[in-house]
């Protein structure tokens, strides 16, 4: 499964705990933080956004799941990850096989709670295609992610993966 952190703080320790969890339950995951690929500012002029994006495609064709872990910006989805899938959208020329019917899971240790941010998040993932779970994981500075959400999470996306594998065999 692929794991995206929108930021190296938080975040980052939040995909980290579920890369764990994978390991854990014998899934093989990979973490990527979204500002460690320093793709450039998406701008309809610019056709080039760095090494970065063909690192992030590569990825996503590799793995079924995907978890995103992002806080909240402004009630909303953090630049970085409209960013990115801006970036995906108009580079790959497979785009839509990229989200359509991937299994996705959402996760946000945000300091408001993340609650906006997941409704953001399954709104543009569901629109890309992405079949994401009703379960998210919700951390802050006073409560720590939840191991057992994190852990039913993984167990549920690792489930779903062969079927995400047929599916995409068939296309």
């Amino acid at each position: 499964m692929l794991i995206l952190s929108a930021t190296n703080g938080n975040n980052l320790a939040l995909a980290r705990a579920f890369a764990k969890e994978a390991a854990q339950q014998g899934v093989t995951a990979e973490v990527i933080s979204l500002p460690d690929l320093h793709l450039s500012l998406y701008d309809s002029v610019s056709t080039d956004a760095g090494p970065g994006l063909a690192h992030l495609a590569q990825a996503l064709r590799q793995h079924q799941g995907l978890v995103v872990c992002a806080p909240e910006y402004n009630g909303s989805i953090p630049p970085v990850v409209s960013n990115a899938i801006a970036w995906l959208s108009v580079s790959t020329e497979d785009f839509r096989s990229l989200f359509n019917a991937r299994p996705s899971a959402l996760a946000s240790h945000s300091g408001s709670g993340g609650q906006k941010v997941g409704l953001a998040m399954r709104q543009q993932l569901s629109h890309l295609g992405c079949n994401v779970l009703g379960r998210e994981v919700l951390a802050n500075a006073q409560k720590a992610a939840n191991p057992e959400a994190i852990a039913a999470l993984v167990a549920q996306l690792a489930a779903l993966e062969p079927t995400f594998a047929q599916m995409r065999a068939a296309a």
